[in-house]
């Protein structure tokens, strides 16, 4: 990787002035305003982050499991200043070279005929054109969804999640959207073989009550994120392919978080031996460092548009400086073999986290895929009452917070929620900086285990 360009030492006290500033006058993403207490970063590289009093924090979820190729990688700030020497913007109806050629980079690794790109601004705008897509293909209204999903934040991705961050808009959610429960197998009790006959069987039970004549399309994640890395039963998305082609329904796989390598594979979804007729992308397409999304097509939803308007647009949509870190993340993908180093990791993990497992009474259940995974922490190994409920209130937390509070204060930046730690760092990690990483959340863990019943 590129060396990150010299950083001049800042004085500890500007952080303060930093922070003040955008608690005054910016507003904080699902958080209480006030009470805040971010991290000022002040640089990246690598798997760290740096503040202003240069401690150092390992990113073990990635930012929001988004930097894949981990922070500061010289080579994508070349491509784009390359990019902006040429042309800034241009239109959506001009093209530009990077443009066809992120496209076409794009269709050689996906699988099948997914062959066409429509360039989005993020992970939301990719579900909200292919829902909107799936709806227009097909003259149909229905979108049918998991209930522990995530998709995005505008009104339409928002109702087409599960996740209770809906909650508050439920009032005014997007009609149209039907959701069904998928249990996984840790909190199932009747044994694997009968969950994916139980959850198959409700799915076509939900589908003749909704009549599949008005279903356009299943919106799943290649793998779980955000919602605990919850995993299908094995031959499920099978199935629901085979479902889907029964009934002309459309299927789309969510891979903005499973995505470009998080896997040990560059689509989650590729883990399951199925074809999709649309993956909506984003976060690793440019590992964050500029917003961007995609909708990949089919060639038969494409065909349809030959002679017929295709009634979608963004005035940012192909944005040539974001192709152009997209394109320059791909090569970096392929010339640094980070998806074979995901899968060689998360193999490394696994191993890892069986002996926490068998060191800690509070860890339940360890689920991953890749770098894609979750702890989830129990009071009870028998029981297997979660350390925090499910959608847990600031007040419900207990112990939670603070683990999370030791996991910052001995080092490192993760994703903490309810009673799951996420663990995703960036697919440039070693064994060394997994040891390290695992070591801080084992110490922090040490608290929970001191709640097991």
């Amino acid at each position: 990787m590129s060396e990150t360009k010299t950083i001049p030492k800042a004085n500890p006290a500007e952080a303060q002035d930093i922070i003040r500033n955008n608690q005054d006058h910016t507003l904080f993403s699902w958080s209480k305003q006030k009470g805040t207490n971010p991290i000022a970063v002040k640089y990246g590289k690598g798997v760290y982050l740096y503040d202003y009093d240069d401690k150092r924090y390992i990113d073990f979820s990635s930012g929001l499991m988004n930097v894949n190729i981990g922070h500061g990688d010289q080579r994508v700030t070349d491509a784009v200043v390359k990019q902006m020497q040429e042309v800034s913007y241009v239109t959506p109806s001009c093209v530009t070279k990077v443009r066809g050629e992120l496209g076409k980079k794009l269709a050689s690794i996906c699988p099948g005929d997914l062959n066409k790109a429509f360039f989005t601004l993020c992970g939301a705008t990719s579900i909200e054109n292919g829902i909107k897509l799936a709806r227009l293909f097909t003259g149909r209204h229905k979108i049918l969804t998991r209930y522990q999903s995530y998709h995005g934040a505008s009104y339409g991705a928002m109702s087409a999640s599960g996740d209770p961050r809906k909650i508050p808009m439920d009032g005014q959610q997007a009609p149209n959207f039907v959701h069904f429960d998928l249990p996984y197998l840790y909190r199932w009790e009747y044994g694997e073989e009968n969950l994916l006959k139980e959850t198959v069987a409700a799915l076509e039970r939900l589908i003749s009550y909704e009549g599949p004549a008005n279903i356009a399309a299943i919106l799943l994640e290649g793998e779980s994120g955000s919602s605990g890395c919850l995993k299908y039963p094995v031959g499920y998305l099978q199935k629901v392919r085979a479902i889907c082609d029964r009934h002309g329904i459309l299927l789309i796989m969510d891979e903005v978080m499973s995505g470009f390598g998080r896997t040990g594979k560059w689509f989650g979804f590729e883990h399951h031996g199925i074809v999709p007729d649309m993956i909506a992308m984003a976060k690793g397409l440019t590992s964050g460092y500029l917003p961007f999304g995609c909708l990949m097509v089919n060639d038969k939803i494409a065909a349809k548009y030959d002679d017929a308007v295709l009634a979608l647009g963004l005035t940012y949509s192909a944005h040539p400086v974001s192709c152009a870190a997209a394109l320059e993340m791909l090569n970096i993908y392929e010339d640094d073999n980070l998806i074979e180093n995901a899968a060689k990791m998360g193999r490394y993990m696994d191993q890892q986290l069986q002996g926490l497992k068998d060191k800690h009474p509070s860890i339940g259940d360890w689920r991953n895929t890749g770098l894609l995974g979750c702890i989830e922490l129990v009071k009870s190994k028998t029981t297997k009452e979660p350390m925090a409920p499910f959608n847990a209130k600031p007040d419900e937390m207990g112990v939670m917070t603070k683990v999370a509070a030791k996991i910052r204060e001995l080092g490192m930046y993760t994703f903490v929620r309810w009673n799951y730690i996420f663990v995703a760092p960036p697919l440039c990690v070693t064994k060394e900086q997994i040891d390290e990483g695992l070591s801080i959340i084992s110490q922090a863990i040490s608290l929970a285990d001191q709640e097991v019943k």
